[in-house]
């Protein structure tokens, strides 16, 4: 162990506030669970500037602009090297000034670096610059290996144990092992921690020597049965586990967790209609008000106290450091006037074929009324198609079955895509009476950001942001675990 890890140990057993720098940090989902852990959030890399500029508003809202602004600065993590970045940030010892890092890397072509090029770079720390096929995680294992953290956390999705051929998680575990660290790492889904969005993720915590040798997860808070399609795409995560080693007192060669599984006696999910009831419907779009445009954050839309709230509306209104008790700014919608009838019309739980068989019904009770008024369009003529245009969806619901879902109220909502950004399809409001995709806020709300948490608009990249990021709830009950075994 090196005389700085020991310091910290020390400083973090008597009661030090743990000091994080998140990379890869987006808005800041990881930040704000490790902040309300009780966490001191120092800095954060983050290539997305709209996203950076988030991070920053939320988190050091206290500084002065110029101050501020030094955070919000986007930065590419590839060319940004660890010592030179965290004095840039105001630590004139940047081995000291960190504790935890925390982060999820993208792991495109990952799978083509292997433990051999993990290996060479942590004992070169330049070589990535020099070979093509360098990888984002090996900047955070550099970012490791320079500045020492006493724990460590990362965030990827499931597949990040089946990418390629490769276990990913396996394989930077046998380099942390080597720079001194205990790793473990397993699946956890969100809608298990308070969270009411079922989204699976592979999340890796390491020590360094000296901490622990037992690396603990969360246990659950609350429980739900995953549908099928989750069950299977977790059992394809792990088809590429490493095999028992007979020869080991150890038969179970694996760093592999299993995932917790909770106590008896558990609540039951936070549903859609929890999460979101208490929020200002939107009707205008009905009403022809909404116009086809860029999507701004500058209208209030105040709470209506008429409506009734949950334990987890006042959770998102009263989130300490992020409270709102006035209303919200990004409580906007798409423009989508085609499709606001076939929205009413679906039943919960519908996917892109019921809607379009929704569509087709819609067409020809249009037909049949201009029929009745003897003004019917010609089969294959212009106005025919025009009006199949004006009403249909031009997806074949054989290559789409999944593009489109109506939410169930009564239920968690599934994964929040950052593509969210593009169509916001995959999360139709579960109210018909409202006849839309959900708004920023409403995604916000799914994903566990509180109402007093700000993004940076307009509208597509508030999505992105929000379907990015790591829901702050799950960010917590992880922080909160390290945090029980860093205080020893």
């Amino acid at each position: 162990m090196s005389l700085e890890i020991k310091r910290k140990i020390d400083r973090l057993k008597n009661g030090g506030a743990p000091r994080v720098l998140d990379l890869f940090a987006g808005c800041g989902g990881i930040s704000l669970g490790f902040h309300s852990a009780g966490y001191k959030l120092c800095a954060a890399i983050e290539m997305d500037p709209v996203a950076a500029a988030s991070h920053a508003l939320n988190f050091y809202p206290h500084l002065e602009e110029n101050e501020r602004n030094r955070h919000a600065r986007s930065r590419d993590i590839v060319l940004t090297e660890p010592h030179p970045f965290m004095q840039e940030m105001g630590f004139d010892e940047p081995e000291a000034a960190i504790d935890v890092i925390v982060g999820g890397p993208p792991c495109q072509a990952f799978a083509r670096v292997g433990r051999a090029k993990l290996r060479e770079v942590a004992e070169h720390p330049h070589a990535f610059i020099k070979d093509p096929r360098s990888d984002l995680y090996l900047r955070y294992l550099e970012y490791i290996k320079q500045l020492k953290p006493v724990a460590l956390l990362v965030e990827n999705v499931p597949d990040v144990l089946n990418h390629g051929g490769h276990n990913i998680y396996e394989e930077i575990c046998e380099v942390l092992e080597d720079l001194g660290y205990t790793c473990r790492y397993t699946l956890l889904n969100a809608v298990h921690y308070g969270v009411p969005e079922m989204r699976e993720r592979a999340f890796l915590i390491g020590y360094a020597a000296g901490v622990t040798e037992e690396v603990l997860f969360p246990e659950p808070t609350h429980r739900h049965v995953l549908p099928k399609g989750y069950e299977g795409s977790r059992q394809v995560a792990l088809k590429f586990l490493p095999e028992p080693d007979r020869d080991s007192l150890n038969e179970d060669n694996s760093r592999f967790v299993p995932t917790p599984k909770g106590t008896p006696g558990l609540p039951p999910a936070v549903t859609a209609r929890e999460a979101l009831q208490d929020l200002p419907p939107i009707r205008d779009h009905l009403k022809g008000k909404l116009k086809k445009g860029p999507r701004r954050f500058d209208m209030l839309w105040p709470y209506e106290e008429s409506r009734q709230i949950t334990e987890y509306g006042r959770l998102m209104r009263s989130w300490p450091g992020f409270e709102n008790q006035v209303g919200i700014k990004d409580h906007v919608i798409r423009f989508l006037p085609r499709d606001y009838a076939i929205f009413a019309r679906m039943n919960a739980g519908d996917q892109y074929p019921e809607a379009y068989r929704h569509a087709i019904d819609l067409f020809n009770e249009k037909l049949a009324a201009l029929q009745a008024k003897g003004q019917a369009p010609a089969k294959g003529s212009r106005e025919h198609q025009r009006l199949w245009d004006e009403t249909v969806p031009p997806y074949d619901p054989g290559k789409f079955p999944n593009k489109w879902r109506k939410m169930e109220a009564d239920q968690p909502a599934r994964t929040l895509m950052a593509h969210l950004g593009k169509d916001s399809y995959s999360h139709i409001h579960y109210d018909s009476s409202q006849a839309r995709t959900i708004s920023v806020r409403e995604a916000a709300r799914l994903q566990s950001f509180p109402d007093g948490f700000v993004f940076i608009g307009p509208m597509n990249p508030g999505f992105r942001q929000i379907g990015n990021a790591v829901p702050p709830l799950m960010a917590k009950a992880l922080a909160e675990v390290m945090l029980k075994t860093l205080r020893g």
